[in-house]
């Protein structure tokens, strides 16, 4: 006989794992599948400093703790697969993947995660967690008394960078246009801040560095001029992208592809829960995941149940 499990959850970052060791605690068999490697974004957080009860700990270090207690109460995971196929509507759900496998669940828990947008320009990935951030909240406290540059010109933008003040020694806000496109109250609390000051119609053109990131390129789309800035950090704020292009159309999005959810992280689809990341929220933290994770999973309990 084919085999149904409880709950199935797609995706395996804060808000999958957590979801996952929830579901299997709770006597329920439980499928975890990612597309990519386990972990989500905490695999490349270098430290997470602000997760309660544990002091500093590296993000992959957290990802195998999680891992190993979702597996110890019997969860199943399978990582990097390839999904062609979503059936999501019937009453048993299924996912069919690419080499034929079809695996099939009483309930799902959507759980793709995120990414912040990137400016995909020289030295990116070179210094990605050796001083690029995409997270003021995750690394102010490691730039204490430093020089920083923030790109961006919406609420988080600015927002954050008078955050990252209350740590660096001097914010730069790096924007392409003339003009902000953030709240006028965000906007005004930045200018009057001393400790920042503004390039604007301007891009980032290059990271450079050696072990770390020293500066960076940046060109005026006005006269074309090009300018190096020294940095210790870059924190980049330009939106936020979730990968939910796969349930377009299966599940309610809002305009910006983010799945559309209730209170108790049910989706317009009976069974369908979503977690993290991919959802339309303000705050995107691991701790904010973890919490989604943990009520999706108890509802898709409640609703295996019923």
């Amino acid at each position: 006989m084919e085999k149904i499990f409880d709950v199935m959850i797609l995706g395996a970052g804060a808000a999958g794992l957590s979801a996952g060791i929830y579901t299997s605690r709770g006597k329920l068999d439980t499928l975890i599948l990612s597309e990519g490697i386990t972990g989500g974004q905490m695999v490349l957080t270098n430290e997470i400093a602000n997760y309660p009860g544990v002091e500093t700990i590296k993000g992959y270090e957290l990802v195998a703790i999680m891992k190993r207690q979702a597996k110890g109460f019997g969860c199943s995971m399978k990582a990097n697969v390839k999904i062609r196929n979503y059936h999501l509507n019937e009453e048993v759900k299924s996912v069919e993947l690419e080499d034929g496998r079809v695996f099939r669940a009483k309930a799902v828990i959507l759980a793709p995660g995120g990414r912040p947008r990137s400016l995909d320009i020289p030295g990116e990935k070179e210094f990605e967690g050796r001083g690029i951030s995409y997270c003021a909240t995750c690394d102010a406290d490691f730039f204490r008394d430093k020089r920083l540059v923030v790109v961006g010109g919406g609420n988080s933008a600015l927002e954050e960078a008078v955050t990252l003040t209350h740590f660096a020694s001097h914010v730069t806000i790096v924007h392409q246009f003339d003009h902000f496109q953030a709240f006028a109250h965000a906007v005004e609390e930045a200018e009057k801040n001393p400790k920042i000051s503004f390039i604007l119609e301007s891009e980032l053109r290059a990271y450079v560095g050696g072990e770390k990131l020293e500066k960076v390129k940046i060109e005026n789309l006005k006269t074309g001029e090009m300018q190096e800035l020294e940095t210790d950090g870059v924190f980049v704020f330009i939106g936020y992208q979730p990968n939910t292009n796969a349930f377009r159309g299966l599940v309610e999005t809002n305009d910006r592809g983010e799945i559309v959810v209730d209170p108790s992280m049910k989706t317009s689809i009976p069974g369908v829960f979503a977690a993290g990341d991919s959802i339309a929220k303000r705050y995107r933290q691991v701790t904010t995941a973890v919490s989604d994770g943990t009520i999706a999973a108890l509802s898709a309990a409640e609703f295996i149940r019923s």
